[in-house]
């Protein structure tokens, strides 16, 4: 059985520090999150938490410019980044254990101290604009984007891209970014790991020290998502691209649902690994995809489960046909015993494989105890996905999959397509 192992302190300011030891590694990993992403912005401040993320990499009084900050990381080998998610930012380094105090005094530095100068936010602003762009340019990318304000809608923050709009880039003022990190930025909003080879005492009393005078405060409040969705709908942003990318997906259960393990052990069965049934019919059989897969997103309070793919132009019909009845399948026959033990073990495999490393264990543990509120071990992860039966299946596929909750959105050359695309959803499951 895994067996992750860990210690967790509270500091008198309500900061979260999980500390995790492995003695068989030679690396260790600094990451600190904070519970805030694009869903905690209105629509005039769509793109802020993305754009702070990148301003805390410009600078601190104490490593006064970005290249004194990757200077002194890479001067040691060392891997760092910072990501920004819809509920979750986050900052991070791993390095040789060696220089464990190196990575945890630039790591904290940086998101205590940043100094979020005017000439690096201008400066920031091309940068950014130039990373939506980029992404833009990126059908296989922007089909999520597309998809996502499809289902959640334009007006919702789950419905807005995390990058936000140029428009907004380009308004963005010292003093929105300074705001944002005070109201979003706190301690109780906050958790600190460390995962790999480490002394566990000297690294939390260098946390206790640096972090004691951070900003206090309650974690923001967000917009629930509660919209009951009653018809099939469409999206599709007309591009001339070379291959159509496409996702189907229907509303899906959120990060407590007691049926999450059911919804994981349904997507592998259908979209996940090489002998899914998607990737053998649609792939396999008829070479209408080179890459096909089935995914599950979840939120504090909702979700989605979604199928992705890429095909050729003329084959969007044909491909979407095959998806949904592969779909109407699982509503109607009961997955045999072989199918599902395969499942079941293809998704307790990947969560061994994916957490082979410290940054992968401190990713895990920050990430459940940022957004979930509390860590849910790997051995009991297994051991729900174990419990999941035939018949919890094929009654989750009836909840989920209905006429009435399909969305398609389509990145492609398919302008004035809609009700002809939008006929093929209705399927009766």
């Amino acid at each position: 059985m895994f067996v992750m192992r860990y210690i967790k302190h509270t500091l008198r300011n309500g900061l979260r520090v999980i500390l995790a030891p492995m003695a068989d590694v030679e690396s260790v990993t600094v990451m600190i999150m904070t519970g805030v992403g694009s869903r905690y912005e209105d629509v005039h401040e769509n793109g802020l938490a993305h754009f702070l993320e990148h301003m805390f990499f410009k600078g601190t009084k104490k490593r006064p410019t970005a290249q004194a900050i990757s200077n002194e990381l890479d001067a040691v080998g060392g891997e760092y980044n910072a990501f920004t998610g819809k509920d979750r930012t986050a900052y991070y380094a791993k390095v040789n254990a060696a220089h464990i105090d190196t990575a945890l005094d630039v790591v904290s530095d940086l998101f205590l101290h940043a100094r979020i100068a005017q000439r690096d936010v201008e400066k920031e602003r091309g940068a950014i604009i130039q990373e939506i762009s980029m992404y833009e340019d990126a059908p296989s990318r922007d089909v999520y984007h597309v998809f996502e304000r499809l289902l959640y809608g334009a007006t919702h923050p789950l419905g807005r891209d995390v990058l936000g709009t140029k428009e907004n880039i380009l308004s963005f003022t010292r003093k929105d970014l300074l705001a944002y990190h005070k109201r979003c930025y706190t301690s109780h909003n906050t958790a600190v790991c460390i995962a790999g080879k480490f002394s566990k005492q000297k690294v939390l009393a260098k946390i206790r020290a640096d972090f004691a005078s951070m900003h206090t405060g309650a974690a923001p409040t967000y917009m629930p998502f509660d919209a009951v969705q009653k018809a099939s709908r469409i999206a599709i942003k007309q591009k001339e691209t070379d291959q159509t990318h496409f996702i189907i997906g229907v509303p899906a259960y959120g990060i407590h649902h007691k049926d999450r393990a059911v919804v994981n052990v349904l997507m592998a069965l259908l979209g996940s690994g090489m002998s899914s049934r998607l990737f053998v019919e649609i792939r396999e059989k008829r070479g209408l995809a080179y890459s096909i897969h089935a995914g599950v997103e979840s939120y504090a309070e909702t979700g989605a489960f979604y199928v992705k793919a890429g095909v050729e132009h003329k084959n969007i019909t044909k491909v979407i046909t095959l998806i949904l009845r592969e779909l109407a399948k699982v509503t109607r026959r009961v997955v045999s015993e072989k199918e599902l033990h395969k499942a079941k073990e293809y998704l307790k495999g990947h969560i061994v494989l994916g957490l082979e490393t410290s940054d992968d264990i401190a990713h895990y543990l920050v990430s459940h105890e940022v957004v979930r509120g509390a860590v849910k071990l790997p051995h009991v992860v297994m051991r729900e996905i174990d419990a999941v039966t035939a018949d919890d299946v094929k009654r989750v596929a009836l909840d989920l999959f209905t006429t009435e909750t399909l969305n398609l959105a389509v990145i492609g050359p398919h302008k004035g397509r809609e009700k002809e695309l939008q006929s093929l959803l209705n399927v009766q499951y």
